[in-house]
């Protein structure tokens, strides 16, 4: 399933370092199925930390492949990731760009997790880009469903090997002979 991330602009009156209220417009990410879906996402979300009225003032759809959140992080860091591919009609190397958010405290960590997260990835790639992001925070789609899958797959995993030592003590019990590939049954 695609994910596409909605990024929201929230406008609120917020307390700042010298303890003045001052209005701040601020951009979060949501993981939502429409435009719709999104308001109301975010809505719920911020209803969670605003205490007072706050206004969404803007709704896009991001331009991020993926979103990579790493723990003990506090920022959010935009990465730029050049995917190298190797035209054969031409005989040229072709760019395509996609962008990566990751969290991390620096550039320097957010490069190093940015590269973590490209490690596994079969072609040539480089990072161009790093620059540290506006968005405050990202608010994935979780709907328990994740879990409950994860608990199924454990329990069906434990249900196949009973049900195969299970077969192995009948089979030993009632002495099967083998048949070989060549004869017939």
């Amino acid at each position: 399933m695609n994910i596409t991330w909605y990024e929201c602009k929230v406008k609120y009156r917020k307390l700042n370092d010298s303890g003045v209220q001052k209005v701040t417009t601020e951009p979060y990410l949501v993981d939502a199925l429409s435009y719709t879906e999104a308001e109301t996402r975010i809505n719920e979300e911020m209803s969670a930390y605003i205490s007072e009225e706050f206004k969404i003032t803007n709704i896009k759809v991001a331009n991020f492949a993926e979103i990579h959140p790493f723990e003990n992080c506090d920022r959010w860091f935009k990465s730029k990731v050049s995917l190298v591919a190797y035209d054969e009609e031409s005989g040229k190397e072709r760019k395509s760009n996609i962008y990566l958010l990751v969290q991390a405290n620096d550039v320097k960590e957010a490069f190093d997790h940015t590269t973590s997260v490209m490690q596994n990835t079969m072609g040539d790639y480089t990072i161009p880009a790093i620059s540290e992001s506006p968005i405050m925070d990202v608010f994935p789609y979780f709907t328990g469903e994740e879990e409950q899958l994860e608990r199924f797959k454990s329990i069906k995993s434990n249900t196949i090997n009973e049900e195969i030592v299970e077969v192995e003590e009948i089979a030993r019990e009632v002495e099967i002979p083998e048949v070989s590939e060549n004869e017939e049954v």
